[in-house]
């Protein structure tokens, strides 16, 4: 099963933390990956400095904006559940 983690820290709630988790719960239910995800919001990744919202497949942080998070869920989370 696939770790897909978002921070809803301080600073990623600031750059759109809620959009981003939005949009790949939309795209979870859309593509039937409730079994195949394991989706969660956890608090600080440490990564605030950093430009977008800090998200985590299977341990390896990436930094997502709101307006790249469908681009990014479609090339990067779908072809690691897959």
């Amino acid at each position: 099963m696939l770790e897909l983690n978002v921070c809803i820290g301080s600073a990623c709630h600031v750059k759109g933390s809620y959009n981003v988790i939005q949009t790949f719960q939309h795209l979870i239910e859309e593509k039937g990956l409730n079994d195949k995800i394991d989706f969660k919001a956890t608090f600080c990744m440490r990564e605030c400095q950093c430009k977008g919202v800090a998200v985590s497949i299977n341990g390896v942080k990436h930094h997502v904006t709101p307006e790249e998070a469908r681009a990014f869920f479609i090339e990067s989370v779908l072809p690691a559940v897959q």
